[in-house]
C-alpha cells in the first residue's frame, strides 16, 4: 500500500503541477468576493499588487506541496506496521481504490495514480476557501478548466492506446460490436461521428464550469455571512461579529468533498467509456 501511495503521487506529479502554470497569471477569479487570505494580506503590507494576482496559482503550488510532504514523509518512514499518520494515509487510499475499483475493475491500479491525485487535489483546493486566510484555487476557472483539459487529454490517451488508431476512431463513430454489421449506423455516421467528437470536447467544458460554479459559490455565501455576522453587533463596536458562518462552513466542506467526488467520479466514467468494453462485460 506505501507502495501505491508512492506511486500514486510521483506519476501524477508533473501533471498536478502543471495545472498552476497553465492558470499563471489568473489573478482573484473575476473579483468575486471573498474572505480575505494571506496572500492579499501580504500584497496590501508589501505593496506588491502583482502578487495578489497570483493568488490561485500560489495556493494551488501551495497544496502540491502538501502533497509531495505527504508522499515523501510516508515513504521515508513506512513501516511493515503502520503508525497512525501512514494508517491513516493508507485509509484514505483504499478507500479511494474500493470506490473506484467498483467502476473500474482489474483497471483500477492502472489508472489510480491519476484518478486518485485529482480526487484529493480538487479536495484540498476546495477546502483552501474555507480554511482562515486561505482562497480556494477552484473558484478560478483556469485552474478548474486546466484540471479539466489535463483529464480529457488524459481520456483521449487512454482510448488511443488502448483501442488504437482505427478502433479509436471506430468507437468514436459508434462502430463497435454488432453496430459494424448495422446498415443504420453506417447511414448515420455523418451525422453520429461529429455529434459524438462534440460530446467529447463538451465534457471538459461540463467538469470545469460545475467545479467552479459550485465552490466559487460557498465561497461567496461564507464571506456573505461573515460580513452579516459582523454587521449584527456593529452598533456595539464589537471586534468580532456573530458566528453566522459556521453553519455554512460545515456545509461547504461537504460540498467541497462532493464535487472532488463528482469531478473524479466523472471522469472515472469517461475512461471507463474508451476502455475496450469486452474487457467489462
Amino acid at each position: 500500500m506505501t507502495r501505491l501511495i508512492a506511486r500514486l503521487s510521483l506519476i501524477s506529479l508533473p501533471l498536478l503541477l502543471a495545472v498552476p502554470v497553465f492558470a499563471a497569471g489568473d489573478g482573484d477569479g473575476g473579483g468575486v468576493p471573498h474572505l480575505p487570505s494571506l496572500v492579499k494580506w501580504l500584497s496590501l503590507w508589501f505593496h506588491a499588487k502583482g502578487l495578489y494576482e497570483w493568488i490561485n496559482v500560489i495556493y494551488a503550488f501551495l497544496t502540491s506541496l502538501i502533497f509531495i510532504f505527504v508522499a515523501m514523509r510516508v515513504y521515508a518512514n513506512r513501516k511493515m506496521i503502520p503508525g497512525p499518520f501512514q494508517n491513516f494515509i493508507e485509509m484514505l487510499v483504499e478507500g479511494v481504490y474500493n470506490f473506484l475499483y467498483s467502476i473500474l475493475g482489474k483497471d483500477t491500479k492502472t489508472y489510480l495514480p491519476w484518478l486518485g491525485t485529482l480526487f484529493f487535489y480538487i479536495f484540498v483546493n476546495n477546502m483552501w476557501g474555507i480554511i482562515p486566510l486561505g482562497h480556494s484555487p477552484s473558484t478560478s476557472l483556469s485552474i478548474t478548466g486546466s484540471l479539466a483539459v489535463i483529464t480529457f487529454l488524459f481520456v483521449q490517451y487512454t482510448g488511443l492506446r488502448r483501442l488504437g488508431f482505427v478502433g479509436y476512431w471506430r468507437h468514436m463513430a459508434g462502430l463497435e460490436g454488432d453496430n459494424i454489421r448495422n446498415p443504420v449506423m453506417w447511414v448515420l455516421l455523418p451525422l453520429q461521428l461529429p455529434m459524438h467528437i462534440i460530446g467529447e470536447f463538451a465534457k471538459p467544458f461540463s467538469l470545469a464550469l460545475r467545479l467552479f460554479g459550485n465552490i466559487t459559490g460557498e465561497d461567496v455565501l461564507v464571506a456573505a455571512f461573515v460580513v452579516l455576522g459582523i454587521s449584527a453587533l456593529s452598533f456595539m463596536g464589537s471586534p468580532v461579529g456573530l458566528p453566522l458562518n459556521i453553519p455554512f462552513v460545515m456545509l461547504g466542506t461537504l460540498l467541497s468533498l462532493i464535487q472532488a467526488l463528482v469531478f473524479t467520479l466523472l471522469s472515472t466514467i469517461y475512461i471507463l467509456m474508451m476502455l475496450p468494453h469486452e474487457e467489462h462485460h
